[in-house]
């Protein structure tokens, strides 16, 4: 079979009918687009929004705030501590002999706005086109942060419990026998336990945090994957070119790894947008109940919490709702157009 290549890379021509077959779905296709766009721009949160500066010219030397920390006495002050480029004295020592390049804007997401013309939460202005939360932090700042932080969690736990879910699968449909039947019981009893009591009990004991979260989540997210892998080997596993190669003498292992699980990873492949939205949304509903990140953290989940308990400030649950309904589409949309993209029913032109 003829071979094409896109970017260097050999694609194979049932690859090609499933690139063609993504595309064809415009909806899923552009929702890609704008979801890689708006991903990458958060990766780069700290030059987007940030209370210091991204370059500092002074005095004929240039400095990077927002990489080092710099006493004030760099600038031309009295004190020894990390510079507040946002005091106004500060400012104008730095712009006597020099000049700043600041971030669009000019908060970051713990920033405490204290000039706010009206008592936080102040709507949106000049300063903060966003408004302010109830603490007087840009709402346009811990949105930024906030999606950066909340894809970046579901994509890693997306990643591992997808590898772990996998590997439990296919051990179970391969071996099958007492091995399936253990791990059935098993994955039974697991999925009984109360995720959410369970989160609140260990709230209760340790602070949590990102990598605690995902710990926990990952405790019981694994299984997700696991009923359609296990399916896909137990029907495969008495195929004829699976049986011949346990007749050549080729290990369990090879088998598992090169001739069955590529077909199992395509049923595997069309869930993972939309295991990635639910892990997302799953963070979400843990910071809005107040069991999730730390305090303080750039939170979708927490803003939206500030939203109903700030009934007054709409902004507050609109910017919130917008932000996650937006990203939960996105997700959803290109999760249906990969799902067809593998479709061998769906012919597109």
């Amino acid at each position: 079979m003829e071979r094409s290549r896109i970017f260097g890379i050999e694609v194979s021509p049932i690859n090609l009918r499933r690139l063609s077959n993504f595309r064809a779905n415009r909806r899923g296709y552009w929702s890609l687009w704008i979801f890689l766009i708006i991903f990458v721009a958060s990766l780069f949160a700290e030059l987007i929004a940030n209370d210091r500066p991204a370059l500092v010219m002074y005095d004929g030397e240039y400095y990077l705030p927002i990489i080092m920390d710099y006493p004030e006495t760099t600038f031309g002050g009295f004190l020894e501590t990390a510079t507040e480029y946002t005091d106004p004295e500060v400012e104008e020592m730095i712009l006597e002999k020099g000049w700043m390049v600041w971030p669009p804007i000019r908060f970051s997401y713990d920033t405490v706005n204290y000039r706010l013309s009206e008592p936080a939460p102040s709507p949106p202005s000049v300063d903060n086109i966003l408004g302010t939360d109830d603490q007087g932090r840009d709402v346009a700042a811990r949105l930024i942060y906030g999606f950066r932080i909340s894809v970046l969690f579901g994509l890693t736990l997306t990643i591992i419990s997808s590898a772990i879910g996998v590997a439990a699968g296919a051990v179970q449909g391969y071996f099958g026998g007492l091995t399936d039947l253990l791990f059935q019981r098993f994955i039974e009893i697991w999925s009984g336990l109360p995720t959410l009591y369970l989160l609140i009990i260990l709230a209760s004991i340790v602070e949590p945090n990102f990598w605690w979260l995902l710990g926990i989540m990952l405790m019981f997210s694994w299984m997700g994957l696991v009923g359609v892998v296990r399916a896909e080997f137990l029907k495969t596993r008495n195929f004829d070119y699976v049986l011949a190669a346990r007749a050549l003498g080729v290990s369990s292992k090879t088998i598992m790894w090169r001739h069955i699980l590529p077909n199992a990873m395509v049923a595997t492949i069309t869930f993972l947008p939309f295991i990635t939205s639910g892990s997302i949304t799953t963070l979400t509903a843990l910071d809005f109940l107040g069991f999730g990140l730390p305090p303080g953290s750039a939170s979708l989940g927490e803003l939206l919490n500030q939203g109903k308990a700030n009934l007054h400030a709409p902004w507050l649950g609109l910017s919130g709702f917008i932000v996650l309904g937006t990203m939960l589409s996105l997700l959803i949309f290109i999760g249906e157009a990969v799902r067809d993209a593998f479709d061998p029913r769906k012919v597109f032109k």
